[in-house]
């Protein structure tokens, strides 16, 4: 298996990237999940939007018929041309199916769409397996990915970003990479005609007059505060839309969380650890919040807690009229954690 880091992922994409059987690609951030796979796709086909060129099929039609995905892979192109069939993994099991298309030689390519994998899940064992096949990770954008982008979507746009208006943005966006190109999308549209991007825009467009709320939510939500929680859950996860933004703020602040807990355990100090919490929202205000969280919160928690998030944002966009109740659900969830007192998924 060929395997690309996460944020080895871009430049990976930018070369030469036919010659595999398979294509997974997979982990936490969905946004570069979908993104990455739909680059993939292009490369492998013409047209991804043609149906002929780019079959699509859910893990449900594979694994209700193992048979599905060999058919459609030796199927001749009705109009010439290569094809390639884009295969969401979800939570069936398509390992069958994908271990005959491996030994198949079959010239025609799959790339699979996953979550967050365990390294010993077994679609991540599969490809390690296969000489035939890469793995791409997807997760949340570091502080320099998300450097590059805000600069090169504003670059499209004939713009420059003025630095305190850039750490602003490294603070409020980076849990999901389609979320955060939506976020320029709308900035850079809203600051046409102008020079730069200033702090002023981004609080017009990008910050969320509620986010002093979903930071209460979530800082509760870490340090297991389920009174904190109950409070202000309803209030802040008002609507679809609000419980996805709600997820993707958690997400970001676990992931960091997460870092800075293995930081500490490997012997940073508090202070250096807290001054990096800068780019992901961690305001002066929130100091002392953090640091109960950093001191109750295992690694094994945060990890978990990553891994949570990053599943319930992939279920509330394909359910959004249940995104309420599952990111209150994922929220107490990860609170029970924290406290030790581990609940099943």
């Amino acid at each position: 298996m060929v395997a690309i880091k996460s944020h080895e992922g871009d430049r990976f994409l930018a070369g030469e990237v036919s010659g595999f059987l398979a294509y997974l690609v997979f982990g936490s951030d969905l946004g570069l999940v979908s993104e990455r796979a739909r680059r993939v796709a292009k490369a492998l086909v013409d047209d991804p939007g043609d149906p002929f060129q780019m079959v699509r099929l859910t893990n449900e039609d594979v694994a209700s018929d193992p048979g599905r995905l060999a058919d459609e892979a030796n199927t001749i192109p009705l109009f010439g041309g290569r094809r390639a069939i884009l295969l969401d993994a979800g939570a069936r099991n398509v390992i069958p199916a994908l271990e005959h298309h491996l030994s198949s030689g079959s010239p025609c390519p799959v790339v699979i769409e996953a979550g967050a994998l365990k390294k010993d899940a077994p679609l991540r064992k599969l490809f390690e397996r296969a000489k035939t096949a890469v793995a791409i990770e997807c997760y949340p954008d570091d502080e320099r990915d998300l450097a590059r982008l805000i600069d090169a979507e504003a670059e499209a746009a004939g713009l420059r970003v003025d630095p305190d208006a850039k750490q602003m943005l490294q603070a409020l966006l980076g849990g999901d990479r389609m979320a955060s190109r939506g976020e320029m999308a709308k900035l850079t549209l809203y600051a046409h005609g102008g020079a730069s991007i200033t702090t002023d825009d981004v609080e017009a467009v990008v910050a969320d007059a509620s986010a002093q709320a979903t930071d209460a939510l979530i800082d509760a939500t870490f340090t297991g505060d389920f009174t904190a929680i109950e409070q202000a859950g309803r209030r802040v996860i008002g609507t679809p839309a609000e419980a996805g933004v709600l997820l993707g703020a958690a997400l970001r602040h676990a992931t960091w969380l997460h870092r800075a807990k293995l930081d500490l355990m490997a012997g940073s100090s508090l202070d250096h650890v807290l001054a990096s919490g800068s780019r992901v929202g961690v305001s002066f205000k929130r100091k002392s919040a953090v640091e109960r969280q950093l001191k109750r919160a295992s690694g094994e928690a945060l990890g978990r807690a990553v891994m949570r998030l990053g599943e319930a944002i992939g279920k509330a966009r394909l359910a959004p009229d249940l995104a309420q109740s599952l990111a209150l659900r994922t929220l107490w969830a990860i609170a029970m954690s924290v406290r030790g007192r581990e609940v099943a998924s």
